[in-house]
């Protein structure tokens, strides 16, 4: 049984759904039913802090095959998966849940129409998670991001564009979705920088490039879970009789603070784990093994990749290098792993200087 007032609905969500994720739902979702918009290629736009006798490009597009990464109205895909668990025989209870409680003999749960029994529950109910905060503890503020900014209303295209900032650190950007432009910013929540303040930011970053002129703004906000590697190694996703999944279990790329595909991959292990007979140990170690590394490498990662030296660097490796498009391109789509992405990026002459320049910002 699914406990939800109000899906399908639009999300203040980028929508950006990576190849990998798509894979992952191709029996339930079809993008060319959803008006999902291919994206062709990833724009990187940088302010040259380099020494000036270098003269590298401010801006780099990178090409994307059409299949790395599409846009999806989120009220499309999210809908589509309803359906799709409807067919499979899930019941639709569209009410809120206000309660859960976790005992020996089963889970209770509480809506504001009605109380269930079951004998285990998912939380796939957000950052902001109930049964999160039911059956462990809530996010401190400094494992949360706040990710904020405009829906252009009127505008779109087929290409993404990011601008990679270092006050707040992290990166600013622009996604087309099939009738409007997602524009966004996001920062550490205990930065002490308010939502207004960092959509004034965006504001006047729409403004400086021009990419929705004449548009309709309307702003939104929303919180991401951005655990840092100590948050990650001791992070609890299961006990008896509960599971948590994507944002409501923290699985969230640090750095892109992507988030789709695992809320995808980990719904999937969740419901293979409940067919094992001890679903809450099977489902710790898929997680463990599947994701938790994956999103260390990239925590380690995280503090140095959007200092000024490594972003200049990047920049220009983009523009000067085609094996370096070639990788970053791989990143979008999902298809580079953080473990991995050292050595490929060493394998490219053209990128020794920036990583050692990563690594000695963290």
């Amino acid at each position: 049984m699914l406990f939800d007032p109000s899906h399908p609905r639009e999300k203040p969500c980028g929508g950006g759904i990576t190849g990998r994720a798509l894979a992952l739902a191709e029996d339930m979702v079809d993008p060319r039913s959803m008006d999902a918009v291919a994206i062709r290629s990833a724009r990187f736009m940088t302010r040259a802090h380099l020494d000036q006798k270098r003269h590298c490009r401010r801006d780099v597009a990178v090409p994307l095959d059409g299949h790395g990464l599409v846009v999806s109205s989120r009220n499309q895909f999210d809908g589509a998966l309803l359906a799709a668990a409807v067919r499979a025989g899930a019941v639709h209870e569209r009410a809120r849940a206000v309660d859960v409680s976790v005992g020996e003999d089963g889970v209770t749960i509480t809506t504001t129409r009605s109380r269930h029994r079951a004998d285990f529950v998912i939380g796939a109910d957000g950052p902001n998670s109930l049964v999160r905060r039911r059956v462990t503890h809530v996010f401190r503020r400094d494992q949360l991001s706040i990710a904020t900014g405009f829906f252009a209303d009127g505008v779109t295209g087929d290409e993404i564009v990011i601008e990679l900032v270092s006050d707040p650190p992290g990166y600013i950007w622009s996604f087309p979705r099939p009738d409007h432009l997602a524009i966004g910013i996001c920062a550490p929540a205990d930065s002490g920088i308010p939502a207004g303040s960092l959509r004034r930011t965006v504001a006047e970053w729409t403004e400086r490039t021009g990419i929705a002129r004449g548009a309709t703004l309307r702003p939104y906000s929303w919180p991401i879970p951005s655990l840092a590697r100590p948050d990650l190694e001791a992070l609890a996703v299961a006990g008896p009789r509960w599971c948590l999944v994507g944002d409501a279990a923290g699985l969230v790329d640090p750095i892109s603070r992507e988030g789709i595909f695992f809320a995808l991959a980990s719904g999937q292990w969740a419901a293979e784990s409940l067919a094992t007979g001890d679903p809450t140990e099977h489902y710790s170690a898929r997680v463990r093994d599947e994701a938790l590394a994956e999103l260390a490498h990239a925590a380690r990662l995280q503090a140095g990749f959007f200092r000024p030296q490594f972003t200049d660097l990047i920049a220009c490796a983009l523009a000067e290098s085609a094996a370096i498009r070639r990788v970053m391109a791989d990143l979008i789509a999902g298809r580079q792993r953080y473990a991995t992405l050292k050595w490929r990026l060493l394998g490219t002459l053209e990128f020794g200087l920036a990583w050692r320049s990563l690594l000695a910002a963290r």
